[in-house]
């Protein structure tokens, strides 16, 4: 995990647990040190959230105010990984990485929701409404337990399948598809999965 990683998404973490302030600064001083805050009070800060490099899969820059205020799902996340035996820190990684919270994001490719689904997913999951946060989680949760089924239990190709499709995994002889979209999203899912679950274990 580089550290450039750990720190934006420690970032995220810190703006969507606290609610009050949506937008997070960082700087590292000559020591190595990693500085943050929600008040920038030296010019050496820079908005992390926000960095134009950092996109969500539906294409929209981070924002920090969707972040802060993305614990009004926790229960359907909670609800859609207990009934599919998916660890809701997956869930919430996923849906970081593909719309940054935003439930009414859609890609260029036509996907939608919070966990970016493509139409032909959410007819097959049975969606009615993909812009409805219930209906969205449940569903990209149930695709996801899917997957891991249909992989061996592997979360790197489940989410590699999440991200390309089944047949591009298949294609690929069952390993991550060269796809250089593909092969980013899958460590980016990984590396806040990870956190999260780290971030569980020490509170």
């Amino acid at each position: 995990m580089s550290f450039k990683s750990i720190v934006f998404f420690a970032a995220v973490l810190g703006a969507t647990a606290v609610q009050a302030h949506a937008k997070i600064y960082t700087y590292l001083d000559a020591d190595g040190v990693r500085h943050f805050t929600d008040v920038p009070d030296d010019n050496r800060y820079r908005l992390l959230v926000l960095s134009p490099h950092d996109m969500t899969e539906s294409g929209d820059r981070y924002d920090p105010a969707l972040l802060a205020r993305a614990t009004q799902y926790d229960a359907i996340i909670e609800k859609a990984a207990s009934s599919n035996s998916v660890e809701p820190n997956l869930l919430r990684a996923v849906i970081v990485v593909e719309s940054g919270f935003n439930s009414r994001a859609v890609s260029k490719r036509g996907a939608v929701g919070l966990m970016q689904l493509m139409p032909a997913t959410a007819s097959r999951f049975g969606v009615s409404n993909p812009f409805d946060p219930k209906e969205n989680v449940h569903a990209g949760a149930r695709y996801l337990k899917f997957l891991m089924d249909r992989f061996g239990q592997d979360i790197r190709l489940a989410l590699a399948a999440y991200n390309a499709g089944e047949d591009a995994v298949d294609r690929n002889g069952g390993q991550i598809p060269p796809f250089t979209e593909t092969m980013a999203y899958v460590p980016k899912v990984l590396r806040i999965y990870r956190m999260l679950a780290q971030q569980a274990r020490s509170t």
